[in-house]
């Protein structure tokens, strides 16, 4: 059995926990981690993830991030501009930080305390944004669960994107194998 089929049966488990009430934004996060060197299994596979979601009782959507960068960039004014100049950019990453978010709490808000949301393509966040302040500005929002499809790696309550040498910590469920 593949990596991707274990995630899938270790996700599907938590799942299928009861889930708690009344608890905080960052408490209803998981992340699925695995080694960046599986992503794309993973996304010819997602769909399994939702319907592992449909079969534990709960309803499934997703969210990606992989092109978010470029369409934020797209509907800048001044994108010739910071191709010329890339340190202007710095300036202006707040409106992207704040872009991502508003996707993904435009979906949170659409959807029910019986959903789980999956949102993958965080790699191409990279350099642009940490994960952990998208986690920390969408927290609030979250009704049913988050699951992040993340490509790093994990140990105790530290997190690293691609594996990269800073990580950091974060309390959420961390689902691998």
């Amino acid at each position: 059995m593949g990596k991707i089929d274990l995630l899938v049966k270790e996700y599907e488990k938590h799942a299928r926990l009861p889930w708690a009430t009344g608890i905080a934004g960052p408490q209803k996060v998981w992340f699925v981690v695995y080694p960046p060197d599986q992503e794309r299994r993973l996304r010819c596979r997602l769909q399994e993830f939702g319907t592992a979601t449909l079969r534990a009782g709960h309803r499934w959507a997703s969210c990606d991030l992989t092109n978010a960068f470029a369409e934020w960039m797209a509907a800048q004014e001044y994108r010739e501009s910071y191709f010329e100049a890339p340190d202007d950019l710095e300036y202006a990453l707040r409106d992207f930080h704040e872009y991502v978010a508003g996707l993904i709490k435009t979906i949170l808000a659409a959807e029910d305390d019986s959903t789980v949301i999956g949102i993958y393509g965080v790699a191409s966040l990279f350099g642009f944004m940490k994960v952990s302040e998208l986690m920390e500005a969408v927290a609030s929002s979250i009704s049913g669960r988050l699951v992040v499809f993340f490509p790093g790696e994990h140990e105790g309550t530290n997190y690293r994107l691609l594996d990269a040498r800073d990580g950091w910590n974060y309390l959420a469920v961390p689902i691998t194998v």
